[in-house]
């Protein structure tokens, strides 16, 4: 039997690729994908054929992540519950397209992984798994039985490691968990998973690794200017650069003026309430230009239908349904809509806070003779907007005559004066 495991070289990864190597009597061969985690990948092929495995594979994902699932999805201001940006999820669906690919070429009878069974990421992969691979075994050994009396806690867990004499850098205490991409850290468990918990004091902040704290932001402030093509960020300052670079670039600007922190109590797929804290510093950014971007050369009603189709997307995504029909539907409605999203938009960072100061375009819809309040000439008659609240009144009018005015309440007494 031949075994591919999604490896990261952490604790449950290395006791992983030994246990599934004894359990199954099986090859194992390692995979990590390399999503912008930058020094965790370093050693790892040493590593996973340390710990047993028989080959290894690092795969260079950054560019295909940022163009193909990061940009995809920011074109459509993808939040779920109103504020994660969501960028573990957005990497699953890639690793998974990876991690199949790495069995087919192998010709393994399985994939493996190492997400908890109380988690969304389990949820994520097999999803991918099963629209990308539907014949391939899947293996999960958090949800196996006898995995999990062996391995109740991280200290069994640390034993097993140095009878098999595998290498592992842990401790029984480790504070919380950590996933990193070219989009986000995100944190959760141990001390996070008290709500009242605070990580911004100065004894726990430490923890963050892409973002200054707003007090620790420098003094001055500092612009600067997104170009959009398409809904798609090709330049900043002027600087033509790929998705990936755009990331990268916007990471390091509004991190240090500590732009991109979220710390919230979301809803996971699978039922319960987590709490997770994340930075995310050039998607904030550049979501927030995007949107800005659209408000001047977006139609009304299609930013308000597509507006409305957002949490559904959004949580499509977080559920791990990426290679989904009405995903996929919905990506090419969104697409269309930024057919037009095209120009600058001009930023100002400030510890925490972001502040649009100028937006221009070429296919602008805004018409500063149209908005003027100077009596200049224009398409827009005044007169007309008498006929158009007329008849946008006609049936609350109509329902006063016939069934009554609404019940309103005045605090205090009305006295003429």
């Amino acid at each position: 039997m031949k075994i591919v495991l999604a490896y990261s070289g952490g604790l449950d990864t290395s006791v992983l690729v030994s246990w599934l190597k004894e359990h199954y009597s099986a090859e194992i061969i390692t995979f990590a994908a390399d999503v912008g985690q930058g020094e965790e990948l370093n050693g790892l092929a040493e590593k996973a054929k340390a710990s047993g495995a028989s080959a290894h594979y690092t795969v260079d994902l950054v560019d295909e992540f940022a163009r193909d699932f990061i940009y995809p999805m920011l074109r459509a201001n993808a939040l779920y519950e109103g504020q994660y940006f969501l960028g573990t999820s957005i990497a699953r669906p890639l690793i998974g397209k990876a991690h199949v690919e790495i069995a087919e070429l192998e010709g393994a009878d399985a994939v493996a992984h190492g997400a908890t069974g109380k988690g969304n990421d389990q949820v994520r992969f097999e999803l991918t798994y099963a629209a990308l691979a539907p014949k391939l075994d899947i293996i999960a050994p958090w949800r196996i039985d006898v995995f999990r009396k062996a391995f109740p806690g991280r200290s069994e867990m640390i034993d097993y490691c140095h009878a098999q004499s595998i290498d592992v850098e842990a401790s029984a205490s480790k504070p919380y968990s950590m996933d990193r991409n070219l989009l986000h850290i995100s944190y959760e468990a141990g001390i996070l998973e008290d709500p009242w918990f605070d990580p911004t004091t100065d004894d726990n902040k430490a923890m963050y690794k892409l973002t200054n704290a707003p007090e620790d932001a420098p003094e001055d402030a500092e612009y600067v200017e997104l170009d959009f093509e398409c809904g798609n960020c090709i330049a900043v300052n002027g600087a033509a650069l790929s998705p990936a670079q755009v990331m990268q670039e916007l990471n390091l600007l509004a991190g240090k003026h500590a732009v991109g922190r979220v710390d919230l109590i979301e809803n996971r797929f699978v039922g319960m309430k987590s709490r997770g804290v994340y930075e995310t510093p050039g998607g904030t950014v550049l979501m927030h230009a995007h949107r800005n971007m659209e408000t001047l050369t977006m139609d009304r009603d299609l930013m308000h239908l597509r507006d409305s189709l957002i949490p559904r997307y959004a949580t499509l995504i977080y559920n791990g349904f990426w290679y989904a029909p009405e995903r996929e539907a919905l990506q090419a409605f969104i697409d269309d809509s930024q057919k037009t999203v095209t120009g600058t938009v001009r930023l100002k960072l400030y510890k925490g806070s972001i502040t649009t100061v100028g937006r221009k375009s070429p296919l602008s819809l805004y018409d500063e003779n149209i908005a003027s309040m100077e009596g200049v000439q224009s398409d827009y008659n005044p007169d007309d907007a008498s006929g158009f609240i007329r008849l946008n009144a006609l049936r609350l009018r109509r329902r006063a005559i016939a069934q009554g005015r609404p019940e309103i309440a005045t605090e205090g007494q009305l006295e003429r004066e």
